[in-house]
């Protein structure tokens, strides 16, 4: 992608008789029309898509010029570098773009629904029969959607750049999407179906308290939401999807909130359900976490560069390590990265899905997967 930083001066007027234009120089000012990192103060489609050691030098420039990212980073651990998360201005939104949005999910339900969904249609009930009849046993079909969803999903995110310099990046998202989406339902949907299948390992559900701490320890897990979760046009393809650097808000607790989310809510449910299907479903799904931790570090790396070892430094994919230990200095106003549009749709969403567990557990049990 092009992007114009030399600053061309006019040749002078013969009609106004103004001076000579100053030589032309090197400027990394951009045009107000781009938009610019929140942090670094460049565009960040220009970071993306431009060499190491340009990016290795505008970010440098941008902090402080004498001193390196990381050393920066280390004698103030304040300077922020990344994005800040969450961040949702009701004023810079534009009614055209979220319209955009209602058609490009309603096409997407629609066209799911015809082609996965409906049983008279859709392929959905055939690829639940194909993979639970390999061996018959729930446990191993569990762990099978799970591996399959898990390779698709991740090996498509390990193909990104290249993907959208070959088809670009909105219309890498959508076959990303469009590929993920079925398999994620279908594995969904068996769980619901199949929970309470095999072998009962413990019953704690008569434990005074238990459902209390069960239900909180839920609610908990969905505030570890990835940040990029919340850019829902970006998600749909309607804003060009791009690759974020967060460093705000969950971030600051962990570098990883969506795997620490959902081994939150496998524990849970685990516990709860206390069976060898619900043990088995866990047991995937956390490992498919860990190696997402560990390749969306890779990539991160691989995009930002030092700018990215700057927030590693200074993060810890261990919850709250990073706090205790020194290396994260949160700020006195830190409440405030959660008191935002997205945490507050977050909460509604979330009491709002404990309320409707009859409703999605009554839909997957009339599409017999």
């Amino acid at each position: 992608m092009a992007v114009h930083h030399l600053l061309l001066s006019s040749p002078p007027s013969p009609l106004l008789l103004l001076p000579p234009s100053p030589p032309r120089r090197l400027n990394f000012a951009l045009p107000r029309r781009i938009a610019s990192h929140p942090r670094l103060g460049i565009s960040t489609s220009f970071l993306s898509h431009s060499s190491p050691v340009i990016r290795k030098i505008l970010v440098r420039s941008t902090l402080r010029e004498d001193q390196p990212v990381a050393s920066d980073a280390a004698e103030n651990p304040t300077l922020l570098i990344g994005e800040d998360s969450a961040a949702f201005e009701l004023g810079k939104q534009r009614i055209v773009s979220w319209v955009y949005f209602g058609v490009v999910l309603g096409v997407v339900l629609f066209i799911l629904n015809l082609i996965w969904i409906d049983n008279s249609t859709g392929f959905g009930k055939s690829y639940i029969d194909a993979v639970s009849n390999i061996s018959g046993s729930p446990e191993v079909a569990m762990l099978m959607l799970i591996l399959i969803f898990a390779t698709v999903h991740s090996g498509l995110a390990s193909l990104r750049d290249i993907g959208e310099k070959l088809i670009g990046e909105r219309a890498f998202r959508v076959l990303f999407a469009g590929t993920s989406l079925p398999l994620a339902m279908s594995t969904i949907v068996y769980f619901i179906n199949h929970r309470y299948d095999g072998s009962q390992l413990w019953q704690i559900q008569g434990v005074p308290g238990i459902h209390e701490a069960i239900w909180f320890a839920n609610f908990v897990s969905f505030f570890f939401l990835y940040p990029s979760t919340f850019n829902l046009l970006e998600v749909a393809a309607v804003d060009k999807p791009k690759m974020h650097l967060w460093e705000t808000g969950i971030m600051r607790i962990t570098r990883h909130p969506q795997m620490v989310g959902q081994i939150v809510w496998c524990l849970a449910h685990t516990l709860w359900i206390g069976n060898s299907v619900a043990a088995s479903a866990s047991l995937g799904l956390i490992a498919h976490h860990l190696f997402g931790a560990w390749n969306g570090d890779r990539r991160l790396a691989k995009r930002y560069g030092e700018a990215f070892e700057s927030i590693k430094k200074r993060t810890s994919v261990i919850p709250f390590a990073a706090i205790l230990e020194g290396r994260q200095v949160l700020p006195e106003d830190y409440y405030k990265e959660f008191v935002r549009l997205p945490y507050l749709a977050i909460t509604a969403l979330t009491i709002g899905a404990y309320f409707a567990h009859p409703l999605m557990q009554g839909a997957s049990f009339r599409l017999h997967w």
